[in-house]
């Protein structure tokens, strides 16, 4: 799903780093929004609501609602369409408000 060479900007990206998604490595361009990493590693779950438990996913794509929040770093309800992918990046599904209970 990501466009890693475009015949006409010729814009020109690879994978050149990972972030490790609920334990799993993922490849992933540092700079580009978690969200289209995760996309691109064929992810479509990104959090669980609160009431109703259903899955929400990418929705806007420029942080203005709330279906791609995460856990990111340990830090709950971060926008991964808007956030950009850093080297060592933890990146875990969201349930609710925070982490699935155990």
């Amino acid at each position: 799903m990501r466009v890693e060479h475009h015949p006409i900007l010729g814009i020109s990206r690879k994978p050149d780093t990972y972030i490790l998604f609920n334990g799993e490595r993922i490849p992933a361009v540092t700079g580009e929004p978690i969200a289209a990493a995760l996309l691109a590693a064929g992810v479509h779950n990104f959090r669980f609501t609160v009431k109703s438990h259903t899955a929400r996913s990418v929705f806007c794509g420029i942080g203005r609602c709330n279906d791609c929040k995460m856990i990111v770093n340990g830090v709950p309800n971060i926008r991964t369409c808007v956030t950009p992918v850093q080297e060592g990046m933890t990146v875990e599904t969201q349930y609710g408000l925070s982490r699935k209970e155990e």
